[in-house]
C-alpha cells in the first residue's frame, strides 16, 4: 500500500466524486478509478458505493479514512521533522563540558540562546574531564565539548576552538600569610601541601599546573587528591593544602577560602570547543556559532 494511493482515496471521499478528485489530484479519472479499485482489492473491503449519479463511502469506507488522514497526517509530519533535521532546527545535539564550565557567563548564553533559536532540538548536556570528552566526541557519543587544553596531543580527528581565556588563581585558606598578598608567586607555594584533581582523573589543567611549577624549580607536593571542585576548596579550606583552579571558580564562594592571582604569565588557561573535523551536522554548525557569538559579548 502506498501512500499515494491512500491521498487518491481521501480526495475521493472528500469529494464524492472520482470527477472533481480527478480534477483536484491533476490526473485523469480513468486512472483514478483503477487506483481506487486496487486498494479495495489489496485492503480487501469495498471502501465506497457507485452509482451514475452519486459515490458513497461504506462503513468500512468512514472507518479506512480515519485511517488513512491518521497515517497520512504522521507520514507529513515525519517528512517535515526531516526538514528541520536537514535545516539543522531539529533533531539531537549532545555537548560536554567540564566542572569549571557552568561558572562562565559564555555558556549559559550559549546554552540559552541556542534553545530558544531551536526549539525542537533535543539538547544533552553531559559534565565530563576534558580528556573524557575527546574520547567521546572521537567514538561520536559527543558531538561537541567545552574543554580545557588537553595534556595529551590532540588526535588528528578533531579540532578545537578557543573561545575565552581564564586566569588560573591559586586557592588558600584564608588566614594563610599568601592570602595578605595581591598576588602570590608560583616559588611561594613550593613549601606547601597541594590539594589537587587525580592524575588519571582526565583534568587538562593538572599539566598546566605541574609545568607552572616545574619553571619555578619544583613539583607539588600532594597531599591528598579529590576529584571534585568544591571538594578541592573544601579541604583548602579545611586546612589541608593549597591549590591552583581556573578563575570561574571563584564564584564559588565558602567561608575560610580566599582567591589570589598568580604572578606569572603561565598562570592561565582557555575555554575551548571541541568537534570532529569537517563535521557536516548543521546542528554543530548552529551551535558553534552561537558560541562564538557569546565570546563577543
Amino acid at each position: 500500500m502506498e501512500l499515494r494511493h491512500l491521498r487518491y482515496f481521501v480526495a475521493v471521499a472528500e469529494e464524492l466524486s472520482f470527477t472533481r478528485a480527478a480534477e483536484r489530484l491533476h490526473i485523469g479519472q480513468p486512472p483514478l478509478s483503477q487506483q481506487i479499485q486496487a486498494l479495495e482489492a489489496e485492503v480487501g473491503a469495498r471502501l465506497f458505493e457507485r452509482s451514475k449519479r452519486w459515490v458513497r463511502l461504506t462503513e468500512a469506507g468512514k472507518l479506512f479514512l480515519e485511517d488513512a488522514r491518521a497515517i497520512l497526517a504522521r507520514s507529513e509530519k515525519a517528512a517535515e521533522r526531516a526538514r528541520r533535521a536537514q535545516r539543522g532546527e531539529a533533531g539531537e545535539l549532545r555537548v560536554g563540558f567540564t566542572f569549571s564550565t557552568p561558572f562562565t557567563p559564555l555558556f549559559a548564553r550559549a546554552i540559552r540562546r541556542y534553545r530558544q533559536l531551536y526549539p525542537d532540538v533535543a539538547l544533552t548536556l553531559h559534565e565530563m574531564t576534558t580528556l573524557h570528552q575527546l574520547d567521546a566526541i572521537e567514538a561520536r557519543k559527543l558531538d561537541l565539548g567545552f574543554v580545557r587544553p588537553p595534556e595529551v596531543a590532540l588526535p588528528a580527528t578533531l579540532a578545537l576552538t578557543t573561545l575565552r581565556h581564564d586566569a588560573l588563581l591559586v586557592v588558600l585558606a584564608s588566614d594563610s600569610p599568601l592570602a595578605r598578598k595581591r598576588k602570590v608567586k608560583v616559588a611561594d607555594l613550593a613549601a606547601l601541601p597541594w590539594v589537587m584533581y587525580p592524575k588519571e582523573s582526565g583534568v587538562g589543567i593538572n599539566h598546566a599546573i605541574f609545568s607552572m611549577c616545574r619553571a619555578a624549580g619544583f613539583v607539588p607536593q600532594v597531599a591528598m587528591e579529590a576529584r571534585e571542585a568544591a571538594t578541592i576548596i573544601g579541604l583548602v579550606a579545611a586546612g589541608i593544602g593549597v591549590s591552583v583552579l581556573p578563575s570561574p571558580f571563584q564564584g564559588m564562594h565558602m567561608e575560610g577560602v580566599a582567591y589570589r592571582h598568580l604572578d606569572d604569565e603561565r598562570a592561565t588557561t582557555s575555554l575551548q570547543l571541541a568537534q570532529r573535523k569537517n563535521e557536516k551536522s548543521l546542528l554543530v554548525e548552529a551551535f558553534v556559532r552561537e558560541a562564538l557569538a557569546g565570546t563577543q559579548s
